[in-house]
């Protein structure tokens, strides 16, 4: 099941993307037909989101062939256009990578420990947006794609064994990064957490299609030329790792985002290094969630 957040005439709101007839049902109609009433965006529908609602609506789908409205009419947004809080993201978690950026001061070795950092919620933006360049701030822009978890629910020291229960699904982020400001500051929240510096859909795949285990490509394009590609397979530390070591003594909250890290391929490892330029295309797919498209300012 696939959940999208989308512009229609002056609505924002979120709801199902039905794959096969290439239709969204929003919440607000989802919730007449069921005689509840759900919220309008995806922030508040996640806590809500058992498997006993998601099997109603699946037979409320399966009821009424042809519902919803065209997705041809309407503007996909990012699923969660504004997340509570900082998204949590995860520094050097494909070994080739960390490889690739070892002799870039402060960059580092492959890490024995998840390294984290964060993102601004105001980093994000949606499919088929435009990344602001900041061309008085920054001249070196890079990307970075990447798998991004939802969380589901509210917990803490959570175990590896335990933690798909917390997950809510999956979408395609991509890192984008200045990469002077990040080699500039000690750290490297300014220089990832700029406007427009998040691009995230362009839909939220749920769990249950995509249940763990799994190991599926991703690949990052510019202009049509595959820049990163790999599969989560390859990451250091794998999702079970990430949220129970990430929720020691820190409560997860639903909506919560995490990005997983990035492949080997990115501009400032080239030699010699290549960033983003202005009308660059960059294309983030994930195997199985979609493709998410940006057009660089």
């Amino acid at each position: 099941m696939y959940f999208v957040t989308f512009q229609f005439n002056t609505l924002n709101e979120s709801g199902i993307l039905i794959k096969d007839t290439k239709k969204v049902l929003p919440f607000t109609v989802l919730g007449k037909l069921m005689g509840l009433n759900l919220p309008e965006h995806l922030i508040g529908f996640i806590p809500l989101a058992t498997d006993a609602l998601l099997s109603d609506i699946r037979k409320i789908i399966s009821d009424n062939p042809g519902i919803g409205i065209e997705l041809s009419r309407l503007k996909l947004l990012a699923p969660i256009p504004k997340t509570p809080r900082n998204i949590f993201c995860i520094g050097k978690n494909y070994a080739d990578h960390a490889k690739e950026i070892k002799n870039i001061p402060s960059m580092g070795e492959v890490p024995e420990y998840p390294i984290y950092f964060s993102k601004l919620s105001t980093s994000i933006t949606g499919p088929d947006t435009v990344i602001l360049s900041h061309a008085n701030t920054t001249e070196k822009i890079d990307y970075e794609v990447e798998l991004a978890v939802i969380i589901g629910k509210k917990g803490i020291n959570i175990s590896k064994a335990e933690a798909e229960a917390y997950i809510f699904g999956y979408t395609i982020a991509n890192d984008i990064s200045a990469r002077d400001l990040q080699l500039k500051h000690s750290q490297w929240f300014k220089g990832k957490s700029l406007d427009t510096f998040c691009p995230l859909g362009p839909a939220i795949l749920h769990k249950k299609s995509l249940p763990l285990p799994f190991d599926i490509a991703l690949t990052c394009r510019i202009n049509g030329e595959i820049r990163q590609h790999a599969s989560t397979g390859k990451m250091i530390f794998d999702i079970p790792t990430i949220i129970s070591d990430l929720s020691q003594g820190m409560t997860l909250l639903p909506g919560d985002i995490i990005l997983t890290g990035t492949p080997a391929g990115v501009g400032i490892a080239r030699n010699p290094p290549v960033f983003l330029k202005h009308g660059d295309a960059i294309e983030s797919e994930i195997e199985k969630i979609g493709l998410l498209r940006n057009i660089m300012e």
